[in-house]
């Protein structure tokens, strides 16, 4: 009904004036087609945010995959030492492989990704972390590495992560528990003893 009154104004313009007419017309069609135009926008919107959401799923779901895979934590820096010699200072499950940091004999820093399923190298490159010293000094007298403190870690759970904070001198660690579950904890680098990191604990 709102429609046939419209096109009746139109009309009875058109009588009195064809160019006012016409510019209503064209009007109303280029408000009709900035609203379609808006429709459109904010459809393509909602698709990129959904898009955006099942990527971020499909990370989380490789990850999931790679915590249930037949390497662990210690297995993966092992391979990552064979491959590249030196001292493994982090390892960590990032979009579905173990990320291996190995401090290099030349002191170079290199980055090592690990196959969760089969424990195949699949990559190194070098990072440019410039923290060789610290590390080195963070380590001097230390008797526990990164793969002997990703296995005292592991009767706590399913081993995500393990690396090294300088400023405290200990191994940090991450496990998941079978329910999904996330808890952080320190490994002490001279006795190996596992302890649950009261930051972590006090959040909850």
């Amino acid at each position: 009904m709102k429609r046939n009154i419209v096109i009746a104004v139109v009309t009875a313009a058109a009588l009195v004036g064809g160019g006012t007419a016409t510019a209503l017309a064209v009007s109303g069609d280029d408000d009709r087609g900035a609203s379609v135009a808006r429709a459109e926008n904010d459809d393509r919107d909602d698709r990129d945010d959904r898009g955006e959401d099942r990527s971020d799923d499909r990370g989380d779901d490789r990850d999931e995959r790679a915590v249930s895979g037949d390497v662990t934590a210690a297995e993966a820096l092992a391979a990552a030492l064979k491959h590249t010699p030196g001292t493994a200072v982090a390892a960590e499950l990032d979009d579905g492989a173990w990320e291996v940091d190995v401090l290099g004999d030349d002191d170079g820093r290199h980055s090592v990704r690990v196959d969760p399923g089969s424990g195949k190298v699949l990559g190194a490159s070098a990072d440019d972390e410039d923290d060789a010293r610290e590390v080195r000094a963070a380590l001097k007298g230390s008797s526990v590495t990164a793969g002997e403190a990703a296995r005292a870690a592991a009767g706590k759970g399913v081993v995500t992560s393990v690396e090294l904070d300088d400023d405290d001198r200990g191994w940090e660690a991450e496990t998941r528990a079978s329910g999904g579950g996330e808890r952080d904890w320190r490994v002490d680098l001279g006795s190996g003893k596992v302890t649950a990191d009261r930051d972590d604990f006090d959040d909850d």
